[in-house]
């Protein structure tokens, strides 16, 4: 598997990498919790841009960036627009999706883009070539917020992403028994041992899911969601208890 590194980061080595959403409505609160973040040990941050109430005014998306870059910039920035059908705020045509992720990928104010992809291989493949011509890394993504799919369907979802030249691959399924967790795992440590190439992101969502959050180490998951002032998503572990238990993992494992 090829190490990725961003801003002195290096992914796919050692303990899963902590990404923190922001999720501010608008600029000063983003600002606030940029700020916020600047007192907390984490990775990444993830700008869940869909929460922003200017999203469709790319002009206002890119000024807000150049804050963000000025208070927390020393870290990665993870730009995501959540579609509604993946458990995103704002319904937004394909067009309007592509267009975004295409103009702040040019912008300069980013370092890794989140794409959908069921969005279409494509869109994808357009976005994997634009990202790539502007140092900007791809993490292609899938969402089901209502199963887990089979440890063979989780699998293949994973290879298709690595196969459309994406760098990193990310599934996230919600259980709905033990089970569902056990093959969320499976599937991840299959993936790593037989076919990935790049470092990948999977879990299990909600409470029942969050053994997942911190067993990256242990089964192939090189990055992880933890919440600072509001998660993104549902069984997100407070920030500073993650790394405390990544921390303790990573010694038991050393």
């Amino acid at each position: 598997m090829t190490k990725i590194t961003v801003k002195n980061l290096d992914i796919g080595v050692g303990a899963p990498k902590i990404i923190v959403p922001i999720v501010g409505k608008t600029e000063q609160e983003l600002v606030n919790e940029a700020e916020f973040l600047t007192q907390i040990d984490f990775d990444m941050v993830e700008w869940r841009v869909d929460h922003f109430q200017h999203v469709y005014d790319i002009e206002k998306v890119k000024q807000t960036a150049n804050k963000l870059n000025s208070i927390i910039g020393h870290k990665p920035i993870l730009f995501t627009f959540r579609t509604a059908n993946e458990g995103g705020v704002y319904p937004a045509s394909v067009e309007f999706y592509i267009n975004l992720n295409k103009q702040m990928i040019k912008s300069g104010l980013i370092d890794l883009v989140d794409i959908e992809v069921f969005t279409g291989d494509k869109y994808v493949e357009e976005i994997v070539e634009l990202a790539h011509q502007n140092k900007v890394l791809v993490i292609a993504s899938n969402h089901d917020f209502d199963k887990t799919p089979p440890k063979e369907e989780i699998i293949a979802r994973l290879r298709k992403m690595q196969d459309l030249g994406v760098d990193i691959p990310k599934i996230a399924v919600m259980p709905r028994s033990r089970e569902d967790v056990i093959n969320l795992l499976a599937a991840t440590a299959v993936m790593k041992d037989k076919y990935a190439h790049t470092p990948l992101i999977t879990m299990s969502m909600a409470g029942k899911g969050a053994i997942s959050r911190v067993a990256g180490e242990t089964f192939g998951s090189d990055l992880t969601f933890g919440a600072a002032k509001n998660a993104s998503a549902p069984g997100q572990l407070d920030v500073k208890d993650l790394r405390y238990i990544l921390n303790i993992l990573h010694k038991s494992l050393a």
